[in-house]
């Protein structure tokens, strides 16, 4: 009986490990795809990223004094930073609760990998990332960006102005223009300002005006609003200023016996002005309305 049973042990376990080979050389024939082994590199990749952050520690957690935090902050133009001792300043706050505050860790995002890498429209090349692609969504390396004519950066003010475009324009038309939003340069107190990218502000400007033709014409049209406006309120202010001054020189006190007794008046259109005569004494007056 003993031996029968181990016969049959021998026998259940030499299955199990055929069993267990055929397992392992069907996972052998499964192979990943493509698309799969980038998204494993991806997620590897932002998996050490994550890591990296985490096993930094605070920069200034040695920092407990106040003299040594007064030592290291620096104060350019109403902003304070504090020197690094490194040649470079950082920008960070700082008060009595420094060591406690978490610092705030960014991280570029993960190079792009094939077959999703974008391709320049400069040189036609694929490239792994660029400043271009990353804030604006447009497809040049960093090795064709011309910040000076092609690629050049506007304020929002002048994108508003200059291809006569509104907030909802830029903003709320679908899809919305991408900017990058820094501080201004004059004044660190005023507001952030936005800068977009001028090639992006002219397209959005023709799919709202529909041509260049149309957005020149339009842009001629409110000059010659703003100039005519002007010449209007030149014409106000010294037509005020005659009234003020013949109102000066008229003299209240000599009155004379002779009252006149006026006819209808006469409006002369070559000068804007109007006529008047006495029918007693034939004297003719000639006066501006207001």
């Amino acid at each position: 009986m003993n031996v029968n049973n181990e016969n049959q042990e021998e026998d259940t376990g030499s299955q199990d490990v055929q069993g267990g080979n055929g397992n392992n050389s069907a996972n052998e024939n499964i192979s990943l795809t493509a698309s799969q082994k980038i998204r494993i590199e991806k997620n590897r990749q932002a998996a050490l990223l994550l890591k990296q952050a985490r096993l930094i520690p605070h920069p200034y957690a040695k920092i407990n004094t106040a003299d040594c935090i007064e030592k290291s902050v620096i104060k350019v133009q109403g902003s304070k930073f504090i020197d690094s001792g490194g040649g470079f300043l950082l920008e960070e706050k700082v008060g009595e609760a420094v060591d406690d505050e978490p610092i705030k860790l960014t991280a570029e995002p993960a190079p792009f990998m094939e077959p999703d890498r974008p391709t320049c429209n400069e040189c036609n090349e694929d490239f792994d990332d660029s400043y271009l692609f990353r804030n604006f969504e447009h497809p040049v390396c960093d090795s064709c960006r011309d910040n000076e004519e092609m690629h050049r950066l506007i304020t929002k003010t002048d994108a508003k102005s200059m291809y006569l475009l509104k907030d909802c324009d830029l903003e709320k038309r679908d899809p919305p223009l991408k900017c990058v939003v820094k501080k201004n340069p004059h004044n660190v107190r005023w507001g952030s300002m936005k800068l977009y990218l001028e090639l992006q502000v002219e397209q959005r400007a023709l799919e709202v005006w529909g041509s260049e033709e149309q957005l020149q014409a339009e842009r001629e049209r409110r000059e010659e609003e703003r100039a005519k406006s002007k010449v209007k309120k030149y014409n106000k202010q010294l037509k005020a200023l005659r009234m003020r001054v013949r109102s000066s020189l008229y003299d209240h006190t000599n009155k004379s016996s002779h009252e006149h007794q006026f006819g209808p008046e006469t409006h002369n259109k070559s000068d804007d002005t109007y006529t008047r005569m006495c029918i007693a004494c034939d004297f003719t007056e000639t006066f501006e309305k207001m």
